[in-house]
């Protein structure tokens, strides 16, 4: 390998050389060099001490925790979040499992049943479970807000000028402590008063829910006010609302219904508040005030006066977003998160703790590492491969970025490039097959379409983006002279996958059962779950000594469940249970025994653990997180040993999963819930149709300014906030407007507003994944947020290109006709070669030469006047019905020309120019290759741009 070092990041690009503040990136230490370790360890120098580039697990999560203002809490606090979350993903996996109804048969005990729950009860319980881990996990204050340090000079103000013995100071003085006692947390490290009592009021939210089904079916025809009073429910409580009655405030006669729902809604705001942001909530709170109070808007104003609404109460208002799972907090995004995001978001952590996570880094390392510019490819591989884990932007960012900014900075890239290279790579996560982020499985419900044509449709774009992304970081690592790691530094790549290979599977089960068999998300989702979980297993039971009885053993209760199935049409259990009755076919018996091999690689793999505790498992390699854990809880418990046994070890993989999972859940749940309610006042209060007038008047009848306003909407909208939030409020204010006034797809329509909302994570001033890339590399957060938007640059063009353009969709059709392509479409060549092939080539061809654009880079330098052509170049082969109707556009408002031309001959005619142009660019490049080279004894890098 050879080390690469640069001088104090000034680059070459003319915006770089007046780089005054930025930092050196030395690796070096005299003619020492701090090695690298491609095994997921830690650099360390000659002493054995870590140095100070890489972050440790430690250092990372608390980044993460910080990034999310999250506690970190510990003790008796710690245990009961565990527990709340692990309850969480059970009563989920449940759902996953079995439905809604809560019943099973026990052997020797027969049918156990709990009853069956409606989809409000469902989505109630599990935004509960969402607030109350809220309330644990994120502090109200710390204290530090500017809010906060306001308040926090009134006692001092009241010291200087009453004096500290005042009665007035020191009433002041014990009220400040008070509210520090109730609801301050400055270290984030202690649940307050205030939290325990949230978390009450969201556990009676959805009791009130499971247990008084009938009453809210008649509030549903007779209204809230029909329901019972807060006195009259809380019976002998019920002297507590009396005597605040008696204060002035009327709260004993007040429906109780409708008392929840005020609360319940105020819960959502609080928790959004702390969990995702304060303007996320102000968003939300003011569509409330707008249902309320969009009445005093006069229909006669200019422009804004179709966002006139009729008059509506408090108590219609509580209904609607309540108690409704078509509109409001339990609507269509929290019934998609019940259904389909949480058992995704499990598989993901399931997955993570199983050790997948840093076998996908080492494999990219293995697969790219020793190349040109090898760690930034590897960390483009790394990151895509986590982002099907994690689908979060920051997550991916801070857990991936520990370990591959170093070795992008030691390698030879400016700590900028190197952070930007991280971000934008973890944010594609969100819009990679085959999971995706929460995003798209609201689309699901959204467009009614499955999640099997989403997963198709996204797949081209995808590529296309780490491609391009990747195409920047060669090119760059080209300029700058930058090599790879040594082979000696990363793993085999083949032994590698000799270990690890079982990590792939879950991936192709999921795309078979989504694809292939065509099962629902949440069914795939819970049998790829299964097999992880058998897969583990049997990992943790297998070494050379057990893989016979392993086996055999396995091999042997699947025959003997095929047999039960043959003769009494149920499994073992429901055998023992006493059921069953006519027996199976052999065929159907093989299928249904296979059906639950899952089951049985779990239980028997178990057995052998627990009968051979000390058992080595050489392919065993749980994540840091479930060892520590293993060693936390047997600390605990007095039983050091414990945490060497696999049969333990495997059980907590188990409890880390679901607790890492439900964790992560929270704050999309509280998204989806805050963010449903926006469409539930758009809905309720009718104001869709207006303001999709208001959008198609605005544009003026341009599809390029209607998407135009959409993408710079998605980015100022989500710079901050979810994806998932910036895609539910969008959908609801522009879906409408641009399925009316194009014949744009919509599925085109929904993974245009996607990608704009992912783009938004690393776009300044609140590029949240790139300032989290910063921190790791110690860059400056603007500079990197802006090298992270330009080397993100082409998906900001692919949307524009799939939505004028469904080819590259794999789309055939326009507007709610359009569809999936199937093979007769693929056999129509006469439609097939210009719609698709040509498309889809000319993008791929048009990221090689933006990437030209932006590191002005590609067999040798580029002038500014060549970037200029070989940005035109990439919009012909890319978009170019963009630039016809752009210019058509500008020109007609002028007066200057009619209608932009269309039809496949002008599509075809543009990109070929745009080959045409990109070709004889790229030809001149290279002659002057020649040129300008000069041997050189010893040729340096150059600093990376």
């Amino acid at each position: 390998m050879t080390n690469r070092t640069h001088d104090g990041g000034r680059g070459n690009d003319p915006s770089d050389e007046n780089c005054g503040d930025c930092q050196s990136d030395e690796w070096t230490d005299g003619e020492t060099t701090l090695p690298v370790r491609a095994d997921g360890g830690t650099p360390t120098d000659e002493a054995g001490e870590r140095t100070d580039e890489e972050l440790s697990e430690e250092e990372a999560q608390e980044m993460l925790e910080g990034i999310e203002r999250k506690r970190t809490l510990t003790g008796w606090a710690a245990i009961v979040t565990s527990i709340i979350a692990i309850s969480f993903s059970l009563f989920q996996s449940w759902l996953a499992a079995r439905g809604f109804d809560f019943s099973a048969t026990l052997p020797l005990v027969g049918e156990v049943s709990l009853g069956a729950l409606q989809l409000l009860q469902i989505n109630a319980v599990h935004v509960a479970f969402a607030l109350v881990l809220a309330f644990i996990l994120f502090p109200p204050t710390t204290g530090h807000g500017a809010f906060a340090r306001r308040l926090g000079r009134v006692v001092p103000t009241l010291a200087s000028r009453f004096g500290e013995d005042s009665p007035i100071t020191r009433a002041a003085d014990g009220l400040r402590r008070g509210v520090r006692w109730l609801a301050v947390d400055p270290e984030r490290e202690r649940v307050t008063p205030l939290d325990v009592v949230f978390m009450v009021l969201a556990a009676a939210t959805a009791l009130y829910m499971v247990m008084e089904w009938s009453e809210i079916q008649r509030l549903r025809v007779f209204g809230l006010s029909a329901g019972r009073t807060v006195a009259e429910y809380l019976g002998p409580f019920g002297v507590v609302p009396e005597a605040i009655s008696a204060l002035g405030i009327p709260l004993a006669d007040v429906s109780y219904p409708f008392f929840l729902g005020v609360v319940g809604v105020f819960l959502v705001l609080e928790a959004t508040r702390r969990s995702l942001g304060f303007y996320l909530m102000v968003i939300v709170a003011s569509f409330i005030v707008y249902a309320r109070w969009g009445y005093l808007i006069s229909p006669s104003l200019p422009i804004i006066g179709v966002l006139s609404i009729p008059q509506g109460s408090w108590t219609n208002i509580i209904q609607n977003l309540w108690y409704n799972t078509e509109n409001g907090v339990f609507g269509i995004p929290v019934t998609v998160s019940v259904q389909f995001i949480y058992i995704f978001i499990l598989f993901g952590a399931f997955l993570e703790m199983s050790g997948a996570g840093q076998w996908f880094i080492d494999l990219a390392y293995a697969a790219t590492g020793t190349r040109k510019g090898g760690p930034a490819k590897a960390s483009i591989l790394a990151s895509g491969f986590m982002g099907t884990i994690s689908g979060s932007s920051i997550a991916n960012t801070v857990t991936t970025g520990a370990f591959t900014i170093p070795l992008m900075k030691k390698s030879g890239y400016r700590a900028e490039f190197a952070g930007a290279v991280e971000a934008s790579a973890s944010s594609g996560g969100q819009i990679l097959p085959p999971v995706m982020g929460a995003a798209a499985f609201l689309m699901i419900e959204f467009i009614g379409v499955p999640f099997s044509d989403i997963i198709i449709a996204a797949t081209i774009p995808a590529i296309v983006f780490f491609f391009g992304v990747w195409v920047m970081v060669h090119l760059e690592a080209t300029r700058a002279n930058i090599g790879g790691l040594d082979r000696s530094e990363v793993v085999d790549l083949r032994k590698h996958l000799s270990r690890g290979w079982f990590y792939l599977i879950p991936l192709a089960l999921l795309l078979y059962y989504l694809i292939i068999e065509r099962l629902t998300v949440a069914r795939s989702a819970w049998f790829t779950l299964i097999a992880i979980m058998a897969l583990l297993a049997a990992v943790a039971a297998y070494n050379e000594r057990t893989r016979i009885p392993l086996l055999g053993t396995i091999g042997a209760v699947y025959l003997a469940q095929v047999v039960s199935f043959l003769t009494t049409g149920v499994g073992i259990p429901d055998a023992v249970a006493g059921a069953g009755g006519e027996g199976l076919s052999f065929v159907g018996a093989l299928f249904a025994a296979a059906g639950n091999l899952g089951y049985i690689v779990i239980f028997v793999s178990l057995a052998i653990m627990l009968a051979r505790p000390n058992l080595d498992a050489p392919l065993l390699r749980f994540d840091d997180a479930v060892d520590d854990a293993a060693d936390k809880v047997s600390a605990a418990v007095s039983r050091p040993s414990l945490s060497d046994i696999n049969a333990f070890r495997y059980v907590t993989f188990i409890g880390k999963s679901m607790d890492s999972g439900a964790r992560t859940s929270t704050e999309v749940v509280i998204a989806v819930a805050a963010a449903g309610i926006i469409p539930g006042v758009v809905s309720a209060t009718g104001l869709g149709p207006n303001l999709t007038a208001l959008i198609k008047t605005v544009a003026g009848g341009s599809i390029v300014l209607l998407l135009l306003f959409t993408a710079i909407a998605s980015i100022i909208l989500g710079m901050g906030m979810p994806t998932t939030v910036t895609y539910i409020i969008l959908v609801s204010l522009l879906g409408p407007a641009i399925a009316q006034s194009s014949d744009i797809p919509l599925l085109a329509a929904h993974l245009f507003i996607l990608y704009f909302g992912v783009i938004a994570d690393i776009t300044p001033p609140v590029a949240v994944a790139a300032y989290a890339a910063s921190g790791i590399a110690r860059s400056n957060p603007f500079r990197t947020g802006t090298k992270a938007f330009s080397l993100s640059l082409n998906k900001a063009i692919v949307p524009f290109a799939f939505a004028l353009t469904p080819g590259i969709l794999l789309l055939r059709g326009r507007g709610e006709e359009a569809s999936v392509i199937t093979f007769a479409d693929v056999a129509d060549l006469a439609w097939f070669v210009p719609q698709v092939v040509i498309p889809v080539a000319g993008v791929f061809l048009g990221v090689v030469a933006l990437g030209s654009t932006v590191i002005g880079y590609l067999y040798t330098r580029v002038s500014r006047t060549e970037r200029a052509l070989f940005a035109l170049s990439a919009f012909f082969l890319m978009a170019p019905s963009l630039v016809v109707n752009a210019v058509f556009d500008l020109g007609g408002a002028l007066g200057l020309v009619g209608a932009a031309p269309g039809g496949v001959v002008v599509d075809l005619g543009l990109r070929a120019a745009g080959g045409v142009l990109f070709g004889v660019l790229a030809l001149k490049n290279k002659r002057e290759t020649g040129d300008r080279s000069q041997p050189a004894p010893e040729p340096m890098a150059e600093p990376t741009d």
